[in-house]
């Protein structure tokens, strides 16, 4: 293999896998692009067509590139539907499910808290852009979300593009290239406040589901750290095993 940047204790498809990547985040081969073939790929890097095929099904796995029988691999793009059906896991009682739509509250730049440095891997005195939003399914409030993301990742987010869209990990990929390949969430128990009670329309003191999720980027890096507050009456978290 000709990148030797990369540790050589690791199988070589994880070798492979990770200079494919790397490839990616530069920007030679952007989201909704083909990339060359498996043979092309193999005899590039040096090794045979079943390992690289190998590095190339963890990639798909990944959902970083989607296969297209009989045209070629292409590296994944958000759009706004898939990524809000991956990465949106509130529902109704039920059972059905439905596109959210945003209400943003506030949209600034400011100093990172401690905890939000700590996860986004900042210095505690960097800056990020902090947006707070409500997200309503059927006409109701469901979920009260505060988001922050590193102000030097993207520049600018505190007020351009002017108008937010519903979606913004395809807001991140088209206009900052920064990809979201995954996220982990952890879910609390918690008792509504005050700012609770005014936008979703709870009283104070009401069971609430607190997810805490991390969206992470390609390479594993912490994109965005986001803190959601969900209505519990009318709607319940989901999630397919």
């Amino acid at each position: 293999m000709n990148d030797q940047s990369t540790p050589s204790y690791r199988p070589l498809y994880q070798q492979i896998k990770e200079a494919l990547v790397s490839r990616i985040v530069s920007g030679a081969w952007p989201p909704g692009t083909f990339i060359p073939s498996e043979s092309a790929l193999s005899q590039e890097y040096g090794v045979s067509v079943g390992t690289l095929r190998k590095a190339v099904d963890a990639l798909a796995n990944d959902h970083v590139v989607i296969r297209h029988q009989g045209k070629g691999t292409v590296v994944a793009m958000h759009d706004s539907d898939s990524s809000l059906f991956q990465f949106f896991h509130l529902m109704r009682l039920d059972g059905t499910r439905s596109l959210p739509i945003s209400q943003v509250l506030l949209r600034e730049r400011r100093s990172a808290t401690v905890e939000e440095a700590k996860v986004l891997g900042i210095a505690a005195n960097a800056e990020v852009v902090h947006i707070r939003r409500i997200r309503v399914l059927d006409e109701v409030p469901a979920l009260l979300e505060n988001l922050v993301v590193d102000a030097a990742r993207f520049p600018a987010l505190e007020s351009e593009p002017q108008t937010l869209p519903n979606t913004l990990y395809q807001l991140y990929q088209q206009r900052f290239k920064q990809s979201v390949a995954k996220a982990e969430e952890r879910l609390f128990a918690v008792a509504a406040d005050a700012q609770d009670q005014k936008h979703l329309g709870v009283e104070v003191g009401s069971p609430l589901l607190e997810v805490r999720r991390i969206a992470r980027g390609l390479q594993g890096e912490a994109l965005e750290y986001r803190v959601s507050r969900c209505e519990t009456q009318q709607h319940c978290y989901w999630n397919e095993l």
